[in-house]
């Protein structure tokens, strides 16, 4: 009866469906025969996720005929199994019908089928009465004893009992302990991610105490390079890049974060306040400037500013981004599968996925970047040394600005004395080195007054290229309009030594994209001369000679308000240094950021000054412009506040009586600025104190922060995944499959944060534990570490992942754990590949022997750099930009992207660690991403490894790795006896007889090539920047360079 209800009622629908749109990814078929008492999770759940549940599982949506395979009491309703009886149990009779039957399943369209082993299986688990079980991840960690060996001598920690007793239980033997140079040399390319000195390899062969190697372990792990390299590993799992990844791919300036997170590793923080301070550090009590610094990691994704785009489409995207990131770094899941429906093999619910994006959702970030370095929100991050006198800073500020505020509120009789008795005339602008004066306030014609050294000038506008709305000073001011410009052929024509200043009203139109206030600047020709500018709406201004190599920028730090009068100057004292240049924002000094600062030559030009626009280029239609001031000197600070003043003289003009309230509140502000003596102590006071805080921000840089709107955060199931298409409002709340999170945690980022950390849960120690393991051994107990779900491999030695994790838990103490892991005997042994081992551990999936495997580009790259010599072991900083092929940027960035033209540093910044390399998301460093480096656009829990011939020509023809040859064979020349120096600094060994044959006959032959080839010799030995010795023989150390070459390319010294 049972079989006809499935036959009959489901049939269509199973016609129509396909079982399995591929092989899911872990799954295996047994090799041999189960004995023993099968286990679903492991025997099972395999097969059905494979071949039943892309049509037969969690998610609704792609379920057919209404029937559910994974959970018994859907699939017993049903006839599917029945518990105890294969022959009454649907699933089976459909499974062995031929592939010509139209109800075999799967379905012959999906071109898979069961194997007679697998069909099997099924029949023996339905026998045992089809006992389902919950999926292991989602079962808490249990306590495990460490199991009992025969070989006891072996088990230096419980790492290796549960190890060894699964050798023993396969046949295996562990491989022997590696010799003391290859593990020191091991130890220290995990521990620090660089080779080991020479004399510390000799040093730890010839230590024969019984706590050498843990005293070498400790060592390593109390260096600096401790924090880089692991702060390597996470911030692929972070997504961290310098850009933002989308349309213009601009300069991101977010290295405080990696700054922070190397900081973070080298402190040894708690990994649950590591994992709390990063979702949520903003939402401590009173958190510290390094706590919201942490906030950077939900900062890290993607953004945009195309235009066309949508907010709220965009918004969506961002959280989508963090929560999948969130799920697969602590929680092991692939979760964004539920975006557009319910996860086809893992029980995420589409609701679940957007209730735990809620968690996401409340961020005060605008949907669009702006394409700036510094999208809000941010704070100011000091430099170490500052951070002090920063803090006390705000104090002494808070305290200035009160001041001030009160003297305001005490002053009011003072400026009505002051009112009644004061004249135009008292008032005066500074005329001393004024060269040129438009006052802009003509209101009607085709012409401009001026004054021009001190002589009347009329300039026309040329092709109606002006309008007029209200003035500031007059009535009437210009309006820059599409149309001819305004030019001033004599005006402004300034030598890069000589101190001037322009200062000019100005009103930005709203929807402005930024432009040219005024400038005298060639665009055609390298962008010479000079202009006052606006991005983002900040002032700004450039002194170029040829951009970007051969110029001054800066731009201020604080935004104009649109659609208000502003008086902007710019003063420079000629020193050809940006320290020279400061920009006034209403007689206000204001803190800029420098964007170039390297000024040689000449920034004179034959095109003319021209208003609103340079020569040809960036035109801000619709700008607003009065009281246009030219000086050949560099105003002093009091001298630029009398420039405001003119204000108050045209509002006096008018006449006490008449003016209204806003305007005396508006002669009032600028009397106590130029006319109250009190207010201007004061002012002078909180002026000194800012410009003091301006100089120290201007030393340090910005932090891309989190930042909660207030209220309850809240998100909308949204159809397909579809931005507009909202469903049902959801609220924050974690996944139903895993522990309910606590009443008492808030509904936030932080108590998410706890949940994540909360004592029994399933997922994050584990996921944790495995991503370190990986580190190490190159593959995790779970060889897919972003996926602990249904088609994630089962771990290899599940009892000590367990143990693991429960040890890793008591204290989230990562370098106490990581000791124990190296510390292991599992780890010491060699890296030896027996035929026996071949046939039944080729993958080394039961750690019969010692980690073996090819290092990541960005250690390819360290590794060259520190055997060379060349290394600057600086830490922290902003990013570098190393040697690069040409064009890589270009190709892939848009016009007026700053990160389309490559730049390429020089001096110490070409040797730094790869970590810091410029990370462009459109266009990675090359010579990593051919190693398998990621775009970081998306998280990445584990890389991809491939050997491809592309890798070698990096490794061969790179200039950074023939300078890096080229560095070392000159050290090893200098050193009295180079083939040993050679072979310890890149092997951590001496040379075998063999191979020092092979070496000697190799280098014979080199030595003669470049003898009878000097201009060969010479071209190899000049390659990059730093200079050959011309103490060595030429045709010598090109020989000695491609010997060093060659054996940067050697196995053993790209493999781990």
């Amino acid at each position: 009866m049972r079989r006809t209800v499935w036959g009959v009622g489901m049939g269509a629908g199973l016609l129509a469906a396909s079982f399995a749109v591929g092989a899911a990814p872990g799954t295996q078929k047994p090799a041999a025969p189960v004995v023993g008492k099968l286990s679903y999770n492991k025997d099972i759940r395999p097969i059905l996720a494979e071949n039943c549940f892309p049509c037969h599982g969690p998610d609704s949506a792609a379920r057919k005929a209404s029937l559910r395979l994974d959970r018994l009491a859907d699939a017993r309703a049903r006839g599917a199994i029945v518990p105890g009886d294969p022959l009454a149990s649907e699933i089976l009779r459909r499974v062995r019908l031929p592939q010509s039957d139209a109800l075999t399943m799967p379905p012959a369209a999906g071109h898979k089928r069961l194997t007679p082993e697998q069909v099997t299986l099924l029949t023996r688990w339905i026998g045992e009465g089809a006992p389902y079980e919950q999926h292991w991840s989602y079962l808490p960690p249990r306590p495990q004893t460490p199991p009992k060996v025969k070989n006891a001598a072996w088990v230096r920690n419980p790492i290796d009992a549960f190890v060894l007793a699964k050798l023993e239980e396969k046949g295996l033997s562990p491989a022997p302990e590696a010799d003391r140079r290859t593990l020191a040399r091991r130890l220290s390319l995990d521990l620090t991610g660089l080779p080991p000195e020479p004399a510390d390899v000799e040093a730890f062969v010839a230590d024969r105490a019984p706590n050498a190697y843990e005293k070498l372990v400790d060592k390593l792990m109390a260096t600096p390079q401790w924090g880089e390299h692991r702060g390597r590993y996470w911030l692929d799992a972070a997504r961290y890049a310098d850009t933002h990844g989308i349309h213009f791919d601009n300069y991101r300036e977010m290295w405080a974060y990696r700054d922070w997170v190397i900081n973070a590793f080298n402190q040894n923080m708690r990994f649950d306040q590591f994992t709390i301070e990063q979702l949520a550090g903003d939402l401590l009590p009173e958190p510290t400037l390094d706590q919201r610094i942490a906030t950077g990691f939900t900062r890290c994704n993607i953004t945009t500013n195309e235009g066309g785009s949508i907010d709220e489409e965009v918004k969506v995207m961002y959280t989508r981004d963090r929560t999948e990131t969130a799920a697969q770094v602590w929680l092991g899941s692939t979760a964004g599968c539920a975006v557009c429906h319910d996860h086809k093999f893992d029980p995420i619910s589409q609701k679940d996925f957007y209730s735990l994006s809620a968690f996401f959702n409340n961020t005060t970030q605008n949907a669009m970047d702006g394409n700036i370095k510094d999208t809000p929100p941010i704070i100011q991050v000091p430099v170490n040394a500052d951070r002090p006198r920063f803090m006390a800073l705000q104090r002494e500020l808070a305290e200035a600005k009160k001041a001030t505020e009160a003297r305001k509120a005490t002053a009011k009789a003072d400026f009505d004395k002051w009112l009644t008795s004061t004249t135009r005339t008292a008032l005066a602008a500074p005329t001393e080195g004024l060269v040129f004066q438009a006052k802009l306030d003509e209101g009607k014609g085709k012409e401009l007054a001026a004054i021009r050294d001190g002589q009347p000038a009329k300039y026309p506008i040329l092709g109606g290229g002006a309008s007029w709305g209200d003035g500031q000073l007059a009535e009437k001011a210009f309006v820059k309009k599409p149309g001819g410009p305004v030019e001033l052929p004599e005006v402004g024509d300034f030598e890069n030594n000589q101190a001037f200043t322009c200062s000019a009203w100005i009103k930005l139109p709203q929807g402005n994209s930024g432009g040219a206030i005024m400038a005298r600047m060639d665009d055609g020709n390298d962008y010479r001369g000079w202009d006052l500018w606006v991005e983002g709406n900040k002032v700004g201004s450039h002194i170029i000679h040829k951009w970007p190599d051969d110029a001054l920028k800066v731009v201020t730090q604080e935004a104009l308000t649109v659609g208000v009068w502003h008086l902007v100057t710019l003063t420079y004292d000629g020193s050809l240094k940006r320290s020279g240049m400061k920009v006034y924002v209403d007689g206000i000094e204001k803190a800029t950021d420098a964007q170039a600062e390297n000024l040689k030559g000449s920034i004179k030009t034959t095109v003319p000054f021209k208003l609103a626009q340079r020569h040809n280029t960036a035109p801000i239609e619709g700008l607003a412009l009065q009281d246009l001031r030219l000086y050949k000197r560099a105003l002093a600070a009091n001298e630029v506040a009398a420039l405001l003043a003119l204000r108050s003289d045209y509002l006096l003009a008018l006449g006490s009586d008449k003016l209204k309230p806003a305007q005396r509140d508006e002669l009032f502000s600028g009397w106590l600025a130029s006319g109250d003596p009190v207010y201007k102590q004061l002012s002078s006071k909180l002026a000194s104190l800012q410009s003091e805080e301006a100089a120290i921000k201007g030393r340090g840089t910005v932090a891309h922060v989190a930042n909660e709107k207030p209220g309850m955060p809240e998100a909308y199931v949204l159809f397909r995944g579809e931005y507009d298409k909202r469903r049902d409002k959801v609220t924050p709340m974690t996944p139903a499959a895993l522990p309910a999170m606590s009443p008492a945690l808030p509904k936030n980022r932080l108590g998410l944060a706890k949940w994540l950390l909360a004592p029994g849960h399933p997922l994050t120690a584990r996921v944790t534990v495995n991503r370190y393991w990986q580190e190490l051994f190159g593959t995790g107990l779970v060889k897919t570490a972003g996926d602990f779900g249904i088609t994630g491999e089962l771990p290899s030695h599940p009892e000590l992942l367990d143990w693991l994790a429960l040890d890793f838990q008591r204290d989230w103490n990562v370098k106490r754990f990581f000791k124990q892991l190296v510390m292991s005997s599992t780890y010491r042994q060699a890296a030896l590949l027996t035929p026996e081992k071949r046939a039944k551990d080729r993958d080394n999936r039961l750690l019969s022997r010692g980690p073996r495997f090819r290092m990541d580009g960005e250690m390819v790259r360290d590794y060259a750099l520190a055997t060379s010599g060349l290394l600057v072991k600086k830490i922290g900083g902003a990013s570098v930009k190393p040697y690069q092929p040409d064009g890589v940027w270009e190709a892939v960035a848009m016009i007026g992207s700053n990160t389309r033209d490559y730049r390429r540093d020089t001096g110490e910044n070409l040797y730094r660690r790869s970590m810091y390399t410029l990370w462009k998301r459109a266009a990675p460093p090359a010579s990593m991403e051919l190693f398998n480096a990621p775009n970081r656009e998306t998280c990445t829990v584990k890389r991809e490894r491939t050997n491809t011939p592309l890798q070698a020509l990096v490794t061969l023809n790179d200039i950074q790795f023939v300078e890096a040859a080229r560095q070392l064979a000159t050290n090893s020349l200098k050193s009295g006896n180079a083939l040993d120096y050679l072979s310890h600094r890149l092997l951590a060994r001496p040379l075998t007889a063999t191979e020092r044959v092979i070496t000697e006959t190799s280098l014979d032959e080199l030595k003669a090539h470049y003898d009878s080839h000097p201009k060969e010799a010479r071209e190899l030995i000049t390659f990059g920047e730093s200079k050959p010795d011309p103490s060595l023989n030429t045709a010598q150390l090109a020989a000695w360079t491609m010997l060093a070459n060659q054996m940067l390319n050697l196995d053993e010294v790209l493999n781990k």
